[in-house]
Formats: C-alpha cells, sequence, structure tokens
C-alpha cells in the first residue's frame, strides 16, 4: 500500500517518526498508555470512542492534554450523519420549538455466537454503552447545541459467555466466523461480562433559553430483534423530528402539530459541505479529522468533540454501569 513506515512498537514508533498527530485506532483498552505515550511527547492525538475503559482514566488523559498544550479529538462521530446535520439545522431554525425530549431506540439482534473477542469485556473496550451509546449521546447533544446535566439508567449482560474461535482478524467480519448449533461440541468457551443492552434516561441542557432541561431517553438491545426501525427523534412544543437509523442514517420526517409527517429533502448545503465518500463510519471520521487538522493549523476550534467530551462520556457511562441511581455529570475538571 505504499506505506513507508511499519511496526507493532508504537513507543518506538513515537521517537522514530516525531509525529505531528497520532490516530489512536485501536479498541479502548488499548487507548491509555498510547495516548499518555502520545502526549508526552507532544503529539496532537485522534482517539476514536471509548476513550478509555475508566472515567478516572479518561479525566487523567484529559488533564494530560490540557496541561501539555496538545490539541485532542474524540471520535463519537456519527454526530455528522447528514440527516443529523439536518435536524440540527431545523431545531436551531426553530421548527420544534422549545425542545422537551430527545428518543433514541434501537435493536440489532446480533449473533449470540458472536466469536470471543474484546467486545466481550469491559477492560478491553467491549460494551453497547461504550460503542453504541456514545455515538447516539453524541447526537443529541450536538442537534440540540446542549451539555450533558445528569443521568440515570441500567446495563444488562444478555451474553454471559462466548465460543472462542480463530481465524477472525477483521472485527466488521467476526460474525463470519461464528459457529453453527452442530459445531459446539468440545469448543471452548470464555466469560463475557460488558453489557449487550442497556436502558438510560438523561437531562441535557440547550445552550438556547429553554424553560427545563430536556429529557433524553436511550433504548437498545443488542440481541432482541425488532419489529420496526431503529431511530432518532425529537419532540418540542411545536412539532417532532423523526430520523430513521440507529444513527440518524435517514430520512429525515417533521410532524407539525395538526398536520402529518412530511418529508424534509437533504439541502445541498450540506451534503456539498462533506466529503465526497460512501461510507458512513469513514466520512464521519473524515470530518472530524478536518476540523482537528484545521484546529492545529489555525487555531480554529469549531466545537468539535475533545478529550474533555471522552471524560464526561465516560464518566456517563461509569454512572450506567454502576445503575445506582441519577448521577450529576461533572463537566469540567
Amino acid at each position: 500500500m505504499g506505506i513507508p513506515y511499519s511496526g507493532t512498537d508504537w513507543d518506538r514508533a513515537l521517537s522514530d517518526l516525531e509525529p505531528d498527530i497520532v490516530a489512536i485506532g485501536t479498541p479502548g483498552g488499548a487507548h491509555y498508555e498510547q495516548i499518555l505515550a502520545a502526549i508526552e511527547h507532544g503529539c496532537h492525538v485522534f482517539c476514536d470512542k471509548p476513550l478509555t475503559t475508566s472515567a478516572e482514566t479518561s479525566k487523567h488523559l484529559y488533564t494530560a492534554a490540557r496541561d501539555k498544550g496538545v490539541k485532542t479529538a474524540y471520535a463519537a462521530s456519527f454526530r455528522y450523519q447528514p440527516h443529523a446535520l439536518l435536524a440540527k439545522k431545523l431545531i436551531a431554525e426553530g421548527v420544534i420549538g422549545e425542545p422537551f425530549e430527545t428518543e433514541c431506540v434501537s435493536h440489532y439482534e446480533l449473533n449470540p455466537l458472536i466469536p470471543w473477542g474484546w467486545s466481550h469485556l469491559i477492560e478491553l473496550g467491549g460494551g453497547r454503552l461504550s460503542n453504541n451509546f456514545t455515538h447516539k449521546l453524541s447526537i443529541v447533544l450536538h442537534a440540540l447545541d446542549a451539555t450533558l446535566v445528569d443521568i440515570n439508567g441500567e446495563a444488562r449482560n444478555d451474553m454471559h459467555r462466548a465460543p472462542v474461535v480463530e481465524g477472525v482478524h477483521d472485527f466488521r467480519e467476526r460474525g463470519d466466523f461464528a459457529p453453527t448449533a452442530d459445531e459446539l461440541d468440545g469448543i471452548e468457551w470464555r466469560d463475557v461480562d460488558s453489557e449487550w443492552s442497556y436502558s438510560v434516561m438523561a437531562h441535557v441542557m440547550p445552550s438556547s433559553e429553554v424553560r427545563q432541561p430536556v429529557t433524553s431517553v436511550f433504548r437498545h438491545g443488542g440481541m432482541q430483534p425488532k419489529f420496526e426501525g431503529d431511530y432518532v427523534a425529537f419532540y418540542g412544543d411545536e412539532a417532532s423530528i423523526h430520523i430513521g437509523g440507529a444513527y440518524a442514517q435517514g430520512p429525515v420526517h417533521v410532524k407539525r402539530r395538526g398536520s402529518e409527517w412530511e418529508l424534509v429533502p437533504m439541502p445541498s448545503e450540506i451534503v456539498d459541505d462533506l466529503p465526497d465518500i460512501e461510507d458512513d463510519t469513514q466520512r464521519n471520521w473524515t470530518v472530524l479529522m478536518g476540523e482537528l487538522v484545521a484546529d492545529i493549523k489555525d487555531g480554529e476550534y469549531c466545537g468539535y468533540q475533545t478529550f474533555r467530551d471522552g471524560w464526561v462520556f465516560q464518566e456517563a457511562v461509569d454512572a450506567v454501569r454502576r445503575g445506582d441511581g441519577w448521577f450529576d455529570v461533572p463537566n469540567e475538571v
């Protein structure tokens, strides 16, 4: 592929290359030491979610980067979906009036025999809160230009053990290696402690003048089938917005009080401002990286998510996993 440098010793790579920016694309359990080393080298850092596997270590990375003066980006990046951006535009234009509620609902019907891997242990970065909820929370906060206030909920493990299968290299293709029922005799099993379903309620406070915080509900069942489609929705005192897809893949419909649901066409200015990349995940990463690079070069911070957000999100995830009631989410150290 023409890549001039490759290796598995990331610490040596930092010394050999002295990079301006380090991108961390490993599972969450392999973030903390790597990011801390990059920060100590004075590198700006782009990191996938979750930032780490605990609020304590996430806060340490945030404060370390802040004190070192390096830029950071946190890639809970489906907030850049075109239809999520369209919803943000409509809300800013006052289409729904004062926002009252948001709702994010999805069910994936995942195969219970998915081969054991990092997604099965919290300490390795697994769990649907780390890898599903983070995107949804990001979409809601961005669309409403809001801050997370407090959170309550529960997480549930629906898969207490998983089969060990050889040959899985690409995480996206892990389902192709799931054993069939007649292949289970004599197979090795390992324990699973990550959650596969969650029910969360939170309050978020928009920056615009509102009378009360917005109630936000997040529901996800990793193993359960659905009858109708996944969706993201925003409800106000004048209208509601419904976006198809777990991560706001579209389309967008609006229902104003006393009228029928109407399909909202995608404005050309939203599409024209995004990279011409078909794959949603890659396009969203590219948008975020572009915003980070612009900030590094010109000091043009435009509100993209940083390690502060990664820490705040991990505080929220840890609170739901504890399941001990309402938690006031800190937003600054």
